[in-house]
């Protein structure tokens, strides 16, 4: 009787283990967006969301965490099971600019608490001024600082922002100085803005886009490597006579620190799959996010890391803290 049961008992051995062992994913995937609904960050992960559920083959559900910039939610992100079915959509707010920030507060390290599984947009910064200054293009902004140190402001969304540490890229660039005004959000910058309280500000094409087109608000350079199809006639900060200046924000996957190396690289394939679906990528550059090509959790990793040593010095030196 034992000897009969033996090959039962051994195919039931076999078996179990390959039932443990069930492709990924086996259940819904969890994305946490650590912003509020609405915003750029929730907007492209929604538009990506469909693509990467039919990639996956199981529900991929949107969560908005928001606070503290977006630093409550990575955490959450970081401290959670790495079993795969929990990520973040990072940016260089919450994996770059907050060690600056924070410091020590910071209560997860962006290398170590996460895995980088893969970068999805680029988020554009552009120069604008009011016609009041009286400029009409980018070296005419630079002269007008430079022989007037400290004598203008510029508006920004937010103190340790990208648009802040953008600014003050550009100053350091260009050795001149100027007030940094930080508002709590594009919108009362915009509002000021157009009614000539500050005279520059650094923003995304999406925002100023209408207001250059209506004339109201003049759009001196956009400070990446392409132009914003929003505004094809403003060139970019290389064509403006200022090369290798570059501001800008950028989104991508993430996991905590611990998930299989398999489950990252699948769901790497789905959300690249999904950023270059041709009808995403259409609806994406429309609202000037423009989807970054190439990103392997490795690339996307070492990526990371350049951003650090470049960026995080720079909040450092700008002063800014975090409320």
């Amino acid at each position: 009787m034992h000897r009969r049961s033996l090959p039962a008992l051994s195919a039931a051995l076999l078996t179990t283990p390959a039932l443990a062992q069930q492709p990924w994913p086996t259940r819904p995937v969890r994305i946490v967006v650590p912003f509020a609904a609405g915003g750029s960050t929730d907007v492209s992960t929604r538009l990506l969301a469909p693509r990467m559920q039919q990639a996956l083959g199981q529900p991929v559900v949107i969560e908005n965490r928001g606070g503290a910039g977006g630093t409550l939610g990575s955490d959450a992100v970081a401290k959670a099971a790495p079993d795969g079915s929990t990520f973040l959509m990072g940016t260089i707010s919450t994996h770059v600019l907050a060690v600056g920030l924070y410091g020590a507060r910071l209560p997860y390290d962006p290398e170590r608490n996460f895995v980088a599984v893969a970068p999805t947009v680029l988020v554009p910064i552009c120069i604008t001024v009011h016609p009041l200054l009286g400029v009409a293009d980018l070296a005419g902004l630079i002269a007008l600082l430079k022989s007037n140190p400290g004598r203008y402001a510029y508006g920004t969304g937010g103190a340790g922002g990208s648009a802040h540490i953008g600014a003050v890229a550009f100053l350091n660039a260009i050795g001149a100085e100027a007030t940094h005004v930080p508002y709590r959000g594009s919108g009362p910058m915009l509002t000021d803005m157009l009614a000539g309280q500050v005279a520059m500000c650094f923003d995304t094409p999406a925002l100023i886009a209408p207001h250059h087109a209506a004339d109201r608000l003049r759009c001196l350079a956009v400070a990446t490597a392409a132009r914003s199809p929003l505004m094809p006639d403003v060139p970019t900060s290389a064509e403006a006579g200022l090369p290798g200046y570059r501001a800008y924000s950028w989104f991508g996957v993430f996991a905590p620190a611990g998930t299989p190396a398999a489950i990252v690289a699948r769901m790497n394939q789905a959300v690249r799959e999904a950023v270059l679906d041709p009808a995403n990528r259409r609806r994406l550059e429309e609202q000037d996010l423009p989807p970054i090509i190439e990103g392997s959790p490795e690339q996307f990793a070492a990526f990371l890391r350049r951003e650090l040593a470049t960026w995080v010095p720079l909040v450092r030196a700008s002063g800014a803290t975090a409320d």
